[in-house]
């Protein structure tokens, strides 16, 4: 939860594109030259970049008014006998705030999603469901139904898109399932460049399909926000020169507020997370977040989760006398596969060294997105 003192997310994303949801990040709104296509370079539904290229906004200006009825559109048995399936679509997203809910399934491959103004506060796309959410039908939603975006597919790229989940746990005392995901991501090359994810507990869930399933992801540039556990699941993943920022909370008195990453790698999964040249800031007092904690779920109680975390600046947000934690006693940190590498700034200090496991510089060769991602190479296209 935000600070009181603070507008929330929802405030900021319910202004709109562009100046709404730049204030959340202290940002100035992109001026927009008047009578310029609202798909800037990418063509328009007159113009097609591609046959398989579709043009979304909000004011029916493109081919369709919402993104999910966009991927619906290009993917399913009945688009296969015409186009050939739903794989290799481009969905041009016009400046807007879209809430919805969007589910890629597995056979929408190879799809890529573009922001169009090339600026991700332009484009939300965003909902409010969380795990103790009442469903229609009965029950709750849980974890994974919570995600405003759900990505199966193998193949996907997204750029230039904020992502996010905007249930507050002020607005909602009744619910104590207060998991809230803004995207969860299971396919293999997954890529997303320049976008922005946004929520509180559990905002990006980097997961795969099946538990024998080494998804590969990769982000670069993006920015990630939350508080408990924000960016979590077992897949193979590598942040490149991101950003996360951990938030202030009034529902709580003491440390730790929460925590930036919660890998739940596979035993046999020899790569989980990689974070390699990003930051870590905090909107907390001083050491009131710890860097990371394992998740052994009950799914897989044979997880050995991974997460190494190098040439990252760490703020004082984070604890660094003790920055990981136990989830469950049974499973402690300290059995699983937690290291550092190179780290800078106050929350990398080390001044308790058994709590801060280090790469030797031969070990270090190895943790490169090279080694996680093998013969997928998405930088080459960024």
């Amino acid at each position: 939860m935000l600070s009181r003192t603070t507008p929330s997310r929802r405030t900021f994303l319910g202004a709109g594109a562009g100046a709404g949801a730049a204030l959340a990040l202290g940002l100035a709104a992109p001026a927009r030259a008047r009578g310029r296509s609202p798909f800037g370079r990418y063509g328009s539904p007159s113009a097609r970049l591609t046959e398989r290229t579709l043009y979304v906004h909000p004011g029916g200006l493109g081919d369709h008014t919402t993104v999910q009825a966009a991927v619906s559109a290009v993917g399913g048995t009945s688009q296969a006998s015409s186009t050939g399936g739903g794989a290799g679509y481009t969905l041009v997203v016009a400046p807007g705030t879209y809430r919805e809910t969007v589910a890629v399934g597995v056979d929408r491959t190879e799809m890529t999603w573009i922001g169009a103004s090339g600026d991700p506060r332009d484009v939300v796309v965003v909902y409010d469901n969380a795990n103790g959410t009442p469903k229609p039908g009965g029950g709750t939603y849980g974890t994974t139904g919570s995600a405003t975006t759900t990505v199966q597919a193998d193949g996907f790229t997204a750029r230039s898109i904020t992502f996010a989940n905007d249930f507050l746990r002020a607005d909602h005392p009744e619910i104590t399932g207060t998991q809230a995901v803004a995207v969860k991501v299971q396919g293999d090359r997954s890529a997303f460049v320049g976008c922005r994810f946004l929520g509180h507990q559990d905002t990006l869930y980097a997961d795969s399909i099946a538990l024998g399933t080494f998804a590969r992801q990769y982000y670069r540039d993006c920015y990630v926000e939350g508080d408990v556990d924000f960016v979590f699941g077992r897949a193979t993943a590598v942040f490149e020169r991101c950003h996360f920022r951990t938030l202030s909370r009034t529902d709580l008195a003491t440390a730790p507020y929460g925590f930036v990453f919660a890998p739940s790698t596979a035993l046999a999964n020899p790569r989980g997370y990689l974070v390699t040249h990003g930051r870590v800031s905090s909107a907390a007092p001083d050491a009131y977040y710890k860097l990371a904690r394992p998740w052994v779920p009950g799914s897989d109680t044979t997880a050995r989760p991974m997460l190494t975390v190098r040439d990252t600046r760490l703020a004082a947000g984070i604890d660094a006398v003790a920055p990981y934690a136990n989830m469950a006693d049974a499973y402690p940190w300290q059995s699983q596969r937690f290291a550092e590498y190179r780290n800078t700034g106050p929350g990398a200090v080390i001044s308790v060294p058994e709590n801060r496991p280090q790469l030797s510089p031969g070990e270090a060769e190895s943790a490169t997105r090279e080694a996680y991602l093998g013969d997928w190479t998405p930088w080459k296209g960024c």
